[in-house]
């Protein structure tokens, strides 16, 4: 049965190895769960073992690295939707979030153990220049699920966006789920969006997607990751419904 708290750096191996150690101001783990945790790759394989939209079924099926998930001629990856921007660029704002905190040690390995739960992972089409590494790359997007969903909302709107070539680049994929309703309810992202899915949830700023993604002052950042641990609480909720109307 899945279970939606289980934590993916806990069957990764070395993850914590030397964890704070490496970066004392925001911890680097030793490897990385979208890789490592045996647990997730087959959560993904359950979940998303289904129906689609356009009126497919996609089945997964595990392989070795560097495979992964593959189905016909798609090769999957997992990615993590919530971020702790852990940038250079960002450490100035990292350090007051320690400064803050009687143990920052005991926070952030609370934060990662809840990040790395299954409500915070999707996959995405791996190959040279894929979503899942330029979404991270791109400094207007900086790695927010966020705006990259706002990205995916424009693709299948016919509008431009900071990711649109990435996007169009995986256009078998994406042509899977028809429109942006499908795209979401295929994976369950219906709290990440309106109610009448013309809009997606901007956790930061004004959605506009232009300059920098990243939260300027210490309150954008506090607000910003309440915002996207929120997201993360419904989606594990949802997904927990799913698994066990679905008994998986």
């Amino acid at each position: 049965m899945i279970d939606v708290s289980f934590d993916f750096t806990s069957d990764s191996k070395g993850y914590w190895d030397g964890f704070l150690d490496r970066d004392p101001l925001a911890g680097v783990g030793g490897s990385d769960p979208d890789v490592a945790s045996s647990t997730l790759k087959e959560y993904h394989r359950l979940l998303w073992s289904k129906k689609l939209p356009n009126g497919e079924t996609m089945n997964l099926i595990s392989r070795k690295a560097p495979y992964y998930l593959t189905w016909k001629d798609f090769c999957f990856g997992s990615d993590t939707l919530i971020v702790g921007f852990r940038y250079v660029r960002n450490k100035h704002i990292i350090k007051q979030v320690n400064d803050m905190q009687d143990d920052y040690r005991v926070y952030w390995e609370n934060l990662f153990r809840k990040a790395y739960t299954i409500g915070g992972a999707i996959i995405f089409p791996v190959h040279r220049s894929s979503m899942n590494q330029r979404r991270g790359c791109n400094k207007i997007i900086s790695d927010r699920w966020d705006l990259t969903l706002e990205c995916i909302r424009r693709y299948y709107n016919g509008e431009d966006s900071p990711l649109y070539r990435v996007i169009c680049g995986d256009k078998d994929f994406f042509d899977l789920f028809v429109d942006f309703r499908g795209y979401v309810d295929f994976f369950l992202l219906q709290d990440a969006v309106s109610d009448d899915y013309s809009s997606v949830n901007i956790w930061e700023g004004d959605g506009s997607l232009t300059g920098d993604g990243l939260p300027i002052t210490l309150e954008d950042y506090l607000s910003f990751v309440e915002k996207e641990f929120d997201f993360l609480e419904k989606r594990n909720r949802r997904i927990n419904e799913y698994a066990v109307a679905h008994r998986l």
